[in-house]
């Protein structure tokens, strides 16, 4: 009987430890799945406990749930701290990664590091942030003639070198005569948008020096195996430190340098009256010396009634003829001003500067000499123009062609000298203002080993001065001696080009011969094969006859000369020595005035000098 009572609690408490074991598998099954693997791995083999025979009884199941629920909470608090190590572990790793990198870095070789520079640089590149070098071995700053010539000389006395041009312009290098000259006399109706022109001789050309592809791009300058020439445009030097070879542009960034070229060029000067005018004034003034000039320019031509030119120089005399042609096709009405009594009255004599100011008139244009701008004021739309002598000029828009003012506003910062009687910054015969800082153009004030201190503003010098300015960088250490050339076409027909120092206050002598049809730019053009006067220098020998006694030119009068000034040469005089020579309609004879203005000499008859230009030749 007892042996049957002791069976049946067995089987009660066998029973009720299955019931317990469900339980705590359906619980562990539950906290199975809110845990992640590799963990959960664990509880499914734990489950298998669930097949293992137990002795059983309530006391074994409750101990099972325990020891159950007790390892699912250390598995929890496990999991977090191994979490937390996991990460500082990783950082930990990372952090040593670095360390050993940075490490690395100081024992790379020269060219390892320039790889991953370069490489850094494409990555840069890729995302469309492009890394400007923050260190060239040569800065030109200004983006004109000069520059480029010295880019070139550069580069042709050390192909390898890596130039970095810097220009506030937002186009490469480009020639601006045919902005004034040739351009104007295109056929092309899309001239604005190409910049191509045909010159005298025919054949066609863009006004820029290189297309795009010629020059790398300043993020790629260093890292070019074989170097280069950057421009880096739409940007301004601002600061120039000499003693540290350093420039600061005007976004912040600092650029540094071996040697550095300033041909940063001139700013068009206005007129007192136009500066102290309204807005009104200002917005229909244009300062003529960029492509946006030029095209403004055109534009208006075709849509204005009339154009009013402020100045009797080159620029505003060949912009002056350029609109008077246009202007026989259409309504528009060219004006062109200025306080001389003639046209080119500085620089010509004035019974030629008469002769001239006759020629601009007959290309169509309103010639108002002796005019004195005292004010502008804009009324009922026209600009209406008082000169000093109480005469009123009504016109749409303004041309000031009044001259260049040099930019040297990198002088201050630099410690640089300025010029007080010529303007710029003063050099010496080697171009040079203070160590490695050279200046060549507009703004440079020389030393002509032959005529003395001197600044020019012409397309030739620009090239000659900046092509000397290059090879003296590259270490030529030669002076200034060349006499640079400059030249002006009144259109197809009439044009002259002058060395020296052509000054209407000098004395002068001009011999003068009946022009044939080949005395044109145009004709003179065609025969040389030249467009661009300057940029092929015809050298030759010449041999002078020379008399080493003192004698004074006697100055031919007007009258003698004849009424037509068909073509001759004009010489300008200084103590009875040449120091300046006008061609007038005679053209790739310019060695034979320079080398006259080299010797110095004194010459008994200037009309014998006259006869090595072949002015008689027919």
């Amino acid at each position: 009987m007892a042996l049957s009572r002791l069976v049946a609690l067995r089987l009660r408490a066998g029973h009720a430890g299955v019931q317990t074991r469900q339980k705590l598998q359906s619980t562990g099954k539950c906290l199975l799945q809110c845990l992640p693997s590799p963990y959960n791995q664990v509880f499914r083999n734990s489950s298998s406990l669930s097949n293992v025979p137990s002795p059983g009884g309530a006391a074994y199941g409750i101990f099972v749930a325990i020891a159950t629920l007790g390892g699912g909470v250390y598995v929890c608090r496990t999991l977090h701290r191994d979490k937390s190590r996991f990460h500082d572990r990783l950082s930990t790793i990372n952090s040593i990664r670095e360390s050993i990198a940075e490490r690395t870095d100081s024992s790379f070789s020269k060219e390892q590091v320039e790889f991953r520079e370069a490489d850094t640089d494409k990555q840069e590149k890729q995302r469309g942030e492009a890394v400007l070098p923050s260190h060239v071995p040569f800065l030109l700053i200004g983006g004109g003639t000069a520059s480029f010539a010295a880019a070139r000389s550069i580069r042709a006395k050390d192909p390898g070198a890596k130039v970095l041009i810097v220009s506030d312009e937002s186009d490469p290098p480009y020639m601006r005569p045919p902005l004034s000259k040739e351009l104007w006399f295109s056929d092309d109706p899309y001239v604005t948008e190409t910049l191509r022109f045909k010159q005298w001789n025919g054949k066609e050309r863009s006004i820029f020096f290189q297309p795009p592809s010629f020059y790398v791009a300043p993020e790629e300058l260093m890292s070019t195996e074989h170097g280069g020439v950057s421009v880096l445009t739409g940007k301004k030097v601002v600061h120039l430190d000499v003693r540290e070879n350093k420039a600061k542009l005007d976004d912040g960034s600092h650029i540094s340098y071996e040697k550095c070229l300033i041909a940063t060029g001139g700013t068009p000067r206005s007129l007192p009256a136009i500066e102290r005018a309204s807005e009104d004034v200002k917005l229909r003034t244009t300062l003529f010396r960029r492509i946006s000039d030029f095209r403004s320019l055109e534009r208006l031509s075709s849509k204005v009634g009339s154009i009013t030119i402020i100045g009797g120089g080159f620029l505003g005399s060949e912009l002056a003829c350029a609109l008077g042609r246009r202007a026989q096709r259409s309504n528009l009405e060219v004006i062109q001003m200025f306080p001389e009594s003639g046209n080119m009255g500085k620089v010509l004599p004035e019974y030629l500067s008469h002769w001239t100011t006759e020629k601009v008139k007959r290309e169509g244009v309103n010639v108002i000499s002796d005019a004195v701008v005292k004010s502008v004021s804009y009324k009922n739309g026209k600009l209406h123009i008082s000169l000093k002598d109480g005469r009123q000029v009504e016109t749409d828009h303004v041309v000031a062609a009044v001259g260049l003012e040099p930019n040297t506003e990198l002088a201050k910062s630099a410690g640089l000298e300025l010029d007080g009687d010529f303007g710029g910054y003063r050099v010496n015969a080697e171009l040079q203002a203070r160590n490695n800082v050279w200046v060549a153009g507009d703004a440079a004030c020389f030393y002509d080993i032959k005529l003395g201190r001197r600044r020019v503003e012409h397309h030739d010098h620009a090239v000659v001065s900046g092509r000397l300015a290059g090879e003296n960088m590259t270490g030529a250490a030669k002076p200034y001696w060349h006499q640079s050339m400059f030249w002006s076409d009144l259109g197809p027909d009439v044009g002259y080009e002058a060395i020296g120092i052509v000054d209407s206050a000098l004395p002068t002598v001009g011999v003068f011969a009946k022009a044939t049809e080949k005395d044109t730019p145009k004709r003179a053009a065609e025969e040389s094969g030249t467009g661009i006067r300057s940029e092929t220098d015809y050298e030759g020998v010449v041999q002078l006859a020379s008399d080493s006694s003192t004698v004074t030119p006697s100055l031919p009068s007007p009258a003698q000369q004849g009424d037509s000034y068909g073509k001759g040469v004009v010489f300008y005089l200084r103590d009875n020595v040449v120091v300046g020579v006008v061609l007038w309609n005679i053209f790739n004879r310019m060695p034979i005035a320079r080398k006259i203005i080299k010797d110095g000499e004194q010459h008994a008859d200037l009309n014998e000098v006259a006869k090595l230009f072949n002015i008689h030749e027919e």
